[in-house]
């Protein structure tokens, strides 16, 4: 194959690979994966975020190594070699985040080693890095880390502003003054439970913007 063959990085299609999970093929909201995470890391934007790019970093990158290693992997043990790949990338990033940002991983606690269980992992080594080329599958993985992402950190800015009156930790509430005008923090907004129903109306939102993800169950 010449270079004239080849497909450009950035082509139309290995776009789509990135932006159709930020929005038809969202993992979370279309897919319906990846939901436990909005339970325990959405309290507060700044462990949500730094969740989010840890999700990114460790789905691109193991989508890269398992497409770059595809034809070498055994069928049998497939399995076995996609999660001591995802093992190894989620204990580089826990190590990464407990010597430069100890304080979100002690909020994150448990759940930064629990990406390995993350649904949406296993899915895009299985359903699209053991079948394409690693560029591809980088990006694809990167677009459903980003696709994941966003949504935690949507939930978490509701959820630490009405919860908390804070956004990133900085007292808005206050700052507007609302409190003077008798507004109360909702300390119902950071349990557990609220995360799920600002994901379902997330869901809501979207199916009823875009029939065709209705149509297409």
């Amino acid at each position: 194959m010449n270079n004239q063959e080849k497909e450009p990085m950035f082509s139309a299609k290995n776009l789509k690979l990135f932006t159709a999970p930020l929005g038809k093929e969202n993992p979370i909201t279309v897919q319906v994966l990846g939901i436990c995470s909005a339970l325990a890391v959405t309290v507060k934007l700044k462990p949500a975020i730094v969740m989010a790019l840890s999700v990114m970093i460790v789905t691109a990158v193991s989508n890269l190594v398992i497409a770059a290693i595809r034809q070498y992997i055994p069928d049998r043990i497939r399995i076995i070699v996609q999660l001591v790949v995802i093992a190894t990338m989620v204990i580089l990033v826990d190590q990464f985040l407990k010597a430069y940002v100890f304080d979100v991983s002690k909020q994150l606690s448990v759940f930064v080693g629990l990406i390995i269980t993350n649904c949406i992992l296993m899915g895009r080594l299985e359903a699209f890095a053991m079948g394409n080329k690693p560029w591809p599958s980088f990006i694809d993985g990167l677009g459903n880390g980003a696709g994941y992402g966003m949504i935690l950190v949507i939930v978490a800015f509701f959820r630490e502003f009405l919860g908390s009156g804070t956004i990133y930790g900085y007292p808005v509430m206050q700052k507007l003054g609302v409190y003077s005008a008798g507004y109360e923090n909702n300390g119902m907004i950071i349990l557990p439970p609220m995360a799920l129903i600002f994901v379902g109306l997330i869901i809501w939102l979207q199916r009823s913007r875009n029939k065709s993800l209705i149509e297409n169950k």
